[in-house]
């Protein structure tokens, strides 16, 4: 049956790629310049201790052996102790993860609500001063390092002007006073019915959203431009403009709406990019993310810690692309 081959093949590619982000991240657990040992033992252990804690290690095993142990590990959600912390990586994971999915989500809506009406308007203005002006915005996008772009945007909004707040993602008064149901505090405070506490997240989360969501927008921006240039040489723009439909109708209706089942997959990429890049957008605002967690265990040597963000991140990112294979083949009825 083309069903269940469809769901055979899609789950069979999702199980190679996690293979692979498995394989690449226990290879990077071997090959760093960190002795994992010597990170749990110190480096003062004795020659006894440290032949000890490699055989807890398993560190005296062949690599195959180590690799399907890893494998299962992983797979039971153990990723070990974090030595930063001292808690199981997952527990951490689970603690710092909304906090980077709510900065990610706030910053994709951002992008996809200006990038699109931007990338359309230049494809409708192609070659004059709109399409020249939204290309530059979008060529800045590309260009300007993230974690300057933070800075300054510290400095103008925060320092200078005082119109958002600073770092983190609330003032000290108002931690802990909504309870945490998802993690992600606009959405607590919202259940809470707190909106005291809703308006500081708010405050707090626009400058690293807005930053963040700059290089989505320029994204976006630029492949809506492409795809609706695309679709406006098409014959059924013309017939549509010959039957007296309306130039804004013709545009944001037909055109647009064959650029949308492209554009999912545009916008997906672009959140997945979103969760794994945020690193120094996090680091700048001291947002309590994943991003921000990663940092602070690799300055630290925390191996487990590293690696388990790492295989995180790397499974939003497939979770992510197959759900926009999904989305796309809803959307589509030529997928049918």
């Amino acid at each position: 049956m083309p069903g269940l081959k469809a769901v055979a093949s899609t789950i069979l590619s999702v199980a190679v790629t996690f293979f692979g982000l498995l394989l690449v991240t226990f290879l990077i657990g071997r090959v760093i310049p960190i002795d994992p040992v010597l990170v749990v033992v110190g480096e003062r252990a004795s020659p006894e201790i440290y032949a000890k804690a490699v055989k807890e290690l398993g560190l005296d095993q062949p690599i195959y052996i180590q690799f399907l142990d890893y494998i299962g590990k992983v797979l039971t959600g153990d990723f070990g102790k974090s030595l930063l912390t001292a808690r199981p990586v997952l527990e951490d994971m689970a603690r710092v993860f909304p906090a980077t999915l709510e900065l990610a989500t706030v910053a994709t809506i951002f992008g996809v609500f200006l990038g699109i009406p931007a990338g359309v308007i230049a494809a409708v203005n192609q070659g004059r001063w709109p399409d020249h002006l939204i290309r530059l915005v979008a060529l800045f996008g590309y260009s300007l390092p993230v974690f300057w772009l933070a800075l300054i945007a510290l400095l103008v909004f925060y320092s200078e002007l005082g119109w958002v707040a600073g770092f983190g993602r609330l003032d000290i008064f108002y931690e802990d006073i909504v309870p945490a149901v998802t993690g992600m505090i606009l959405v607590d405070s919202l259940l809470a019915g707190d909106m005291e506490v809703f308006n500081n997240a708010v405050s707090h989360i626009i400058l690293p959203s807005a930053v963040l969501g700059y290089f989505s927008l320029a994204y976006i921006a630029r492949m809506t431009r492409s795809f609706m240039l695309e679709q406006l040489r098409q014959e059924y723009v013309t017939t549509a403009r010959v039957k007296g439909l309306s130039e804004s109708r013709v545009i944001w209706y037909h055109a647009l709406g064959n650029v949308m089942v492209p554009l999912i997959t545009v916008v997906a990429l672009s959140y997945a990019f979103l969760l794994e890049g945020s690193v120094l957008t996090e680091t700048v605002f001291a947002w309590p993310g994943l991003g921000f967690y990663i940092t602070n265990s690799l300055l630290s040597a925390d191996l487990n810690a590293v690696l388990g963000g790492t295989i995180v991140v790397g499974a939003a990112f497939i979770g992510i692309n197959l759900l926009s294979d999904l989305l796309y083949k809803l959307v589509d009825p030529r997928t049918h």
